[in-house]
């Protein structure tokens, strides 16, 4: 088993920048695949990022392509979220989570959560 805690969400203005991070602990964590979900206001909880565990593969949701990067520090056991260029429709709890197999956008495939660190975007 392995567990999950978020960090780093808060409030910021549009064209801002964040960086979650998410600490894993237990039993090998460097041994999952890691991932981001969202879940809006009103919204269906949806895929942001994955990264996986030992080549780091890495897979984006296309409305965050080219400003949110996932990366990994395994000597940590924390996986980041660098959010730039933030805008409105980012507003989201932001949740981590990790399976050993799962490696995409599925969220019912991941069997290990966070509790959520919420981000808001709003001038």
């Amino acid at each position: 088993q392995v567990q999950l805690v978020e960090s780093g969400g808060g409030n910021v203005q549009p064209g801002g920048s964040l960086r979650l991070a998410c600490a894993m602990s237990g039993r090998a964590p460097h041994n999952y695949n890691a991932a981001w979900f969202r879940q809006g206001p009103g919204k269906e909880r949806e895929f942001v990022a994955v990264y996986s565990y030992g080549v780091g593969t890495t897979r984006y949701a296309d409305s965050v392509k080219g400003r949110f990067t996932i990366s990994r520090d395994n000597a940590l056991n924390t996986v980041f979220l660098q959010m730039d260029n933030l805008q409105p429709e980012d507003t989201a709890v932001y949740y981590c989570a990790a399976d050993v197999w799962a490696f995409g956008p599925v969220d019912s495939h991941y069997n290990y959560w966070g509790q959520g660190t919420q981000v808001t975007v709003s001038s």
